[in-house]
């Protein structure tokens, strides 16, 4: 069934809408630009009005049934299957124009970038236990907003050293690294790293800016 994000309407009011506008557009005119069988255009059709039906009977009290409501979950799945097919081998092979898809209730990405800027925020990292030979991570904002768009992905600094080694004097010390964007992530390390001392730091970065380094945090690896 339909996920939150996809293209197809999560609810079955707003699916019947889109089907219903699928076949007020697909005139014999376009079905032949388009080319749309007349066979799947009349299936389509058929199952646009069981579904309908079935939907009105399963929201009125007085006729709603267990098996109304199972036949109701049938026949929209065997709608959205054929809604999908239709996308895949009418609309998108070959691909219409934007103002097609879009009439058709359509999202047209915008190909044009959006610059967001360079991040200016600050991100330090706590770190925690997860299992042998690996670190936990979670980046904490020392300053600026997580939700400000500059701040899109964070790359993870990280160096180890041996029990009495020196530790790295800056973050610019570090060698190894990983991008995330994710708030909560995970470093897994070598067999013979066990005892050793990760040091850690932290810059945000967006489309190859970086914002300042955050400060350096230290853990013993497991």
């Amino acid at each position: 069934m339909s996920k939150t994000g996809d293209w197809y309407p999560a609810g079955r009011d707003g699916q019947i809408s889109m089907i219903t506008n699928w076949i007020r557009i697909l005139t014999a005119e376009k079905r032949t630009a388009w080319g749309i069988p007349t066979p799947e255009y009349t299936e389509l059709g058929v199952l646009f009005d069981a579904a309908r039906n079935i939907l009105q009977k399963a929201k009125d009290d007085t006729q709603r049934t267990p098996v109304i409501t199972a036949e109701c979950k049938a026949a929209f799945r065997a709608l959205e299957d054929k809604a999908r097919f239709f996308k895949k081998h009418y609309f998108l092979v070959p691909p219409l124009a934007d103002a097609d898809l879009v009439s058709l209730g359509f999202r047209i990405p915008d190909p044009i970038h959006t610059p967001t800027g360079t991040p200016t925020a600050e991100v330090a990292v706590e770190t925690y236990l997860v299992g042998r030979h690996q670190i936990g991570v979670r980046l904490v904002y020392v300053s600026g907003s997580p939700d400000d768009p500059a701040n899109k992905g964070y790359r993870i600094w990280y160096t180890t050293a041996a029990p009495g080694g020196t530790p790295p004097a800056s973050p610019k010390d570090l060698h190894e690294s990983f991008y995330t964007k994710r708030k909560k992530d995970l470093i897994t390390f070598d067999y013979e790293d066990s005892g050793k001392t990760v040091y850690i730091a932290v810059q945000i970065e967006n489309d190859g800016k970086k914002g300042p380094w955050g400060p350096m945090s230290s853990a013993s690896i497991p």
